[in-house]
C-alpha cells in the first residue's frame, strides 16, 4: 500500500462484505499512525454519517469505520467504496467545483463511500504536533508515524461523476511498458552518476519500495491485481528515485529535459494501474 486511502478502503470494503474483522481495518490504518480520527466537514455530511455537528470534536477510528457502514448501507451498489488518486490534469472520480474535489487533489488522494444523492467524500490529512519542526528529532523529511496523527475529514456529495473503469487487463499490458521505459531511464542515470558521489540508484529504489511491504492487503486480492499493484509500485519506486536524480546523473539541460519528458507519462500509468487493481480487490470481496 501506498497511501492510507488504499489501506482504508480495500480493508473497510472487505470488513463490510463479511471477509474482514473490524480489527483488521484497524491494524491496517495503524500502519499509517497509531491515531485517526474523523470530522464531518458540513452539516450535511454529518447528518448522513452520525458525526457530531456543530460540534467539531474529532471521532476516533472506530467512528471512522461506523461512519463508513452508516453510509455504505444506504447504497444500492455493492462495492459501496471507491478510490480516487486525483492530480492536477488528471481529476477522474471527483465531482467538479467541490471543496472535496480541490482538497482531494493537494492530498493526492480520497475515497468516496455510497451512491448519488447520498454519497460522502473522505479525505486524510497528516497532523504533526505543533513543536514537531522544533524537535531535535524532527526533520520534515521523514516519515515517523509514532510522531504524528491522520485525521480524516467527511465531506457531503450530492452528484458523482460518471466514470469509465480502468480494465486491469489493459493496465497490466501498459504497465509493462512502463516497467521497461522506467528500467530504461533508471539505466541511464545509472550510467550518467558513474564516478560520482550518488548511492547506487537501485538501491535507492529498494528503500523507497521497503516502507510499502509492511502493509497488508486483503487474502481475497486476485493473484493479478496484486502484480499489478506490486509493479505500479516499482514503477513509482524508479520515477521517484530518477526525478531525484536527474539533475546530478545529466549534464545539459537539453538531457534533462528528455528525461523529465520520459519520466512524465509514466505516472498517469502508475495512477490508471493502480485504480484498476484497487478496483478489482475491492470487487473481489464480495464474491468470497
Amino acid at each position: 500500500m501506498w497511501c492510507p486511502s488504499v489501506s482504508l478502503s480495500v480493508w473497510a470494503n472487505s470488513w463490510l462484505a463479511g471477509a474482514a474483522a473490524p480489527d483488521d481495518v484497524l491494524d491496517a490504518l495503524s500502519q499509517w499512525t497509531p491515531t485517526h480520527s474523523v470530522t464531518a466537514y458540513d452539516s450535511v455530511a454529518a447528518q448522513r454519517t452520525g458525526l457530531p455537528w456543530p460540534d467539531l470534536d474529532n471521532a476516533g477510528a472506530m467512528s471512522l469505520l461506523q461512519t463508513m457502514r452508516t453510509v455504505a448501507r444506504a447504497a444500492q451498489a455493492q462495492p459501496a467504496i471507491a478510490l480516487a488518486l486525483p492530480v492536477p490534469g488528471d481529476v477522474r472520480g471527483l465531482p467538479p467545483g467541490t471543496q472535496f474535489g480541490r482538497d482531494a487533489i493537494a492530498a493526492g488522494e480520497a475515497i468516496i463511500v455510497g451512491g448519488t444523492g447520498a454519497a460522502i467524500g473522505m479525505v486524510p490529512d497528516f497532523e504533526y504536533p505543533d513543536d514537531y519542526a522544533d524537535s531535535p528529532d524532527g526533520d520534515d523529511d521523514e516519515f515517523e508515524p509514532e510522531l504524528c496523527g491522520l485525521s480524516w475529514t467527511v465531506y457531503s456529495l450530492d452528484t458523482l461523476p460518471v466514470t469509465s473503469p480502468v480494465d486491469l487487463g489493459e493496465a497490466e499490458y501498459a504497465l509493462r511498458d512502463a516497467v521497461r521505459s522506467a528500467a530504461d531511464a533508471l539505466g541511464a542515470l545509472r550510467a550518467g552518476t558513474s564516478g560520482a558521489d550518488v548511492a547506487d540508484p537501485r538501491r535507492l529504489v529498494e528503500q523507497v519500495l521497503e516502507p510499502t511491504r509492511a502493509h497488508r492487503i486483503p487474502d481475497h486480492a486476485p493473484v493479478r491485481a496484486v502484480r499489478v499493484l506490486e509493479n505500479a509500485a516499482h514503477v513509482d519506486a524508479i520515477i521517484t528515485v530518477s526525478s531525484g536524480l536527474i539533475p546530478i546523473g545529466l549534464q545539459s539541460s537539453s538531457e534533462v529535459q528528455l528525461a523529465s519528458d520520459a519520466l512524465r507519462p509514466l505516472g498517469g500509468v502508475v495512477r490508471s494501474a493502480r485504480l484498476a487493481a484497487v478496483d478489482a480487490i475491492l470487487q473481489s470481496a464480495w464474491r468470497t
